[in-house]
């Protein structure tokens, strides 16, 4: 198993959750080794900059610090995480049928998803934006798509959802992927792409395009990121709890700084567990 690099802010992490458990945090039936375990198998996206990402040192991003201290919090070092890819079709399945522990992977909390699987935070509020080229000062608001060219991703609503309620003339250029619409984006090709701003700020802050793209800071809809747990688990509960401490000890607010401050993110606060915005 390829162990992920460890950034700064995993860094942290690191450090005070084993303070924490040096100071006896864990209970008795959390123990060292995970309830008899000696893994914990996690779900994230591999394909994600800034959020989830697989690489030749390992993984990194945010939902990988975020899972790592969770992970940390419920008694597994970091080599006993076994990460496994999650795409956004399989998530439920994967839940339900126990191939990973838990899910973090952009994985917003609807009222259909909670009907086949529980969900502890959120995490993470996001919000559909836009991604515009640095020097572009045409599009300040959504009604100026309307005759864009918007890279619309196969499988993906965020383009459609723009062209059906926001600018109904913007053009949609059809793109496998969104990462074949960052170059498409550089050169002229398309005007905008659009799809979660964490997504967004995560594909922005890459070596190859810091100081390229912008966010258009829109907040086009609400997007509440949560760690999806089998229905019935007990480990939503201590997740939760897993969640609060890494917001109260500054290791949410140094792996948001390390993951998206590249892109200028300006992300929300640190959401309460529970508090799922509409």
């Amino acid at each position: 198993m390829k162990l992920r690099k460890v950034t700064a802010a995993s860094a942290t992490v690191f450090a005070l959750a084993l303070t924490a458990t040096a100071c006896g945090g864990g209970d008795s039936d959390n123990e060292s080794s995970g309830g008899g375990k000696d893994k914990i198998t996690v779900g994230i996206k591999f394909d994600q900059p800034g959020l989830g990402q697989k690489t030749p040192q390992g993984y990194e991003g945010f939902d990988v610090d975020v899972a790592t201290y969770v992970a940390k919090k419920l008694g597994y070092e970091e080599n006993q995480i076994e990460w496994k890819e999650s795409k956004s079709a399989d998530r439920e399945t994967m839940l339900q049928r126990g191939d990973v522990d838990f899910i973090a992977a952009t994985y917003s909390i609807t009222p259909e998803r909670q009907e086949k699987v529980d969900f502890a935070g959120p995490y993470l509020l996001a919000h559909q934006d836009v991604l515009l080229r640095a020097d572009d000062d045409k599009i300040k608001a959504p009604e100026d798509l309307n005759d864009a060219k918007l890279c619309s991703v196969t499988g993906s609503t965020s383009a459609q959802n723009v062209k059906e309620k926001l600018a109904p003339k913007a053009q949609l250029q059809p793109y496998p992927a969104y990462s074949a619409c960052l170059p498409g984006l550089q050169n002229g090709a398309v005007d905008a792409l659009t799809t979660d701003d964490s997504i967004l700020a995560g594909y922005a802050a890459q070596d190859q395009f810091k100081g390229k793209f912008k966010l258009g800071g829109f907040k086009l809809t609400n997007e509440n990121y949560g760690i999806g747990v089998k229905k019935g688990s007990d480990l939503k509960d201590k997740i939760n709890k897993a969640l609060e401490d890494m917001v109260a000890d500054g290791s949410w607010d140094t792996a948001v700084k390390e993951n998206f401050g590249p892109a200028n993110y300006k992300n929300e606060p640190a959401p309460k567990i529970g508090d799922i915005k509409s």
